[in-house]
């Protein structure tokens, strides 16, 4: 229930992300917007951090792979959603992004954590699939998405690529999922900062829609969105953090409908159920699961990280210590 609860507001906050978006391109440049809440969000979660008693994680190692991690899962993917979103609608962005588990699934099969994968939650993963086409509709937008669909498609590998490197790197060793997070929030402002030359120099029209979009885009769906996902890979692994992507199309399109005045049809409301039916399937447990705290990706990514903290520390199973945080 409470991994649940989290999933719902995740979905909540991440999907209407792209309205925000939407809104702060009226006065900033994609790597604008990119920078404010990459910064904004390090700050708000830096705070929480060390008023929580924790700090920022330390050493070489888990740094590398901070550094890494906040290319992929933050700098890269929320340029790529500015750019894209200058020439897509924010529901068509949501719902592009939505192809992030079949990028994670697929990651999966490749690196072998996937080779498990039930028939009743591999189907629900292609009827998800089925729901976003039903909502994207390629046979009538043919030629109409161009180079910014394909900046919102890349940025949805991206996450892919993010979950599945976070699942195996950093979570469940022994660092708090909030440093972490607070970390990779501070790594991708560096990264994004040095990008600025390129094309975030640009003149800004801080108006007040501006101003509020930047804020919530940062607080809530940059900080506390960012941390939420974490806390899904570090309890129920990088597929099922990536399964929220499905629940995007509804949350985006309804928005852009609303407050944006964008299209919905009821192709597009039919396409959204397909995609909640699809989440549904994915999200069932197995019943024969002796560790229902851990899925079999869980249970599998812990026994490869034991295996290569053993090899890197050149101990025996009962001396093997762990990687200096």
């Amino acid at each position: 229930m409470r991994g649940g609860v989290r999933l719902a507001v995740l979905a909540l906050l991440w999907g209407s992300t792209f309205l925000w978006i939407e809104l702060a391109l009226r006065g900033l440049s994609p790597l604008q917007v990119t920078f404010v809440r990459c910064l904004l969000g390090a700050l708000v979660l830096t705070v929480a951090c060390y008023a929580s008693g924790r700090r920022l994680p330390r050493g070489r190692t888990v740094w590398r792979h901070i550094v890494v991690a906040a290319f992929f899962c933050n700098a890269l993917p929320f340029a790529l959603f500015s750019l894209g979103q200058q020439t897509v609608d924010s529901g068509l962005a949501g719902v592009l992004n939505a192809t992030t588990p079949l990028w994670s699934i697929a990651l999966g099969l490749a690196l072998g954590s996937e080779h498990g994968l039930r028939p009743v939650r591999l189907t629900g993963l292609l009827l998800g699939f089925a729901g976003t086409i039903l909502i994207l509709a390629p046979w009538q937008s043919a030629g109409a998405t161009g180079w910014g669909a394909l900046a919102i498609l890349g940025a949805a590998a991206s996450y892919a690529v993010a979950f599945t490197y976070m699942g195996r790197t950093l979570v469940r060793r022994g660092t708090p999922t909030i440093s972490l997070s607070a970390a990779q929030l501070v790594a991708a402002s560096g990264l994004t900062a040095v990008a600025l030359p390129v094309g975030g120099l640009e003149s800004i029209d801080p108006g007040p829609v501006v101003v509020v979009a930047a804020l919530v885009l940062s607080v809530f769906c940059t900080a506390i969105t960012f941390h939420l996902t974490y806390r899904i890979i570090n309890d129920e692994g990088a597929t099922n953090a990536a399964v929220v992507g499905y629940l995007l199309p509804v949350v985006s399109v309804l928005l852009g409908a609303v407050v944006l005045g964008e299209g919905l049809s009821a192709r597009v409301v039919l396409g959204m159920a397909v995609v909640l039916v699809g989440v549904g399937m994915t999200r069932r447990k197995d019943p024969t699961a002796t560790a229902p705290a851990r899925t079999g990706e869980a249970q599998a990514q812990a026994q490869a990280q034991e295996e290569e903290e053993a090899q890197e520390s050149h101990a025996s199973p009962r001396s093997k210590t762990r990687i200096p945080q």
